[in-house]
């Protein structure tokens, strides 16, 4: 059976960007927009640049993107409540924190493919998760 491993200098880059998160986050959390708006650059680039070095499994891949969707999603819905356009419509009942979905949904696209169409035709590719 053969095992994956991460190299060293990927899980480092990997913590760093659990870090960078949660001070996104932070900010986001105690209204510090500075803190949550420059953390964004960090957390999304370590996040495609992951999802680029793992683009030989798919399985890393395809949840790699999945996680650079949800932040995405999660910085447009930061910044709407920062700038606060987030209650205001865009059309209908639709307002400008529902178009969050649109990467929320990307990143849920990308697993549904991944499980129900990638996997089932390679039963035999080494899996991770």
């Amino acid at each position: 059976m053969s095992q994956y491993s991460i190299p060293l200098k990927y899980r480092r880059m990997e913590n760093l960007h659990i870090v960078f998160w949660l001070f996104k986050d932070i900010g986001w959390c105690l209204f510090w927009k500075p803190l949550g708006i420059v953390m964004i650059f960090p957390t999304l680039i370590i996040s495609i640049v992951i999802a680029y070095r793992t683009r030989q499994m798919a399985s890393e891949l395809f949840h790699n993107l999945a996680i650079t969707f949800w932040i995405s999603a999660n910085s447009y819905w930061m910044i709407s409540e920062f700038m606060q356009f987030d209650a205001l419509q865009v059309y209908g009942w639709i307002t400008y924190k529902h178009l969050a979905l649109i990467p929320f949904f990307m990143g849920v696209f990308c697993l549904a493919y991944y499980y129900a169409i990638w996997q089932p035709r390679h039963p035999n590719e080494i899996e991770t998760m």
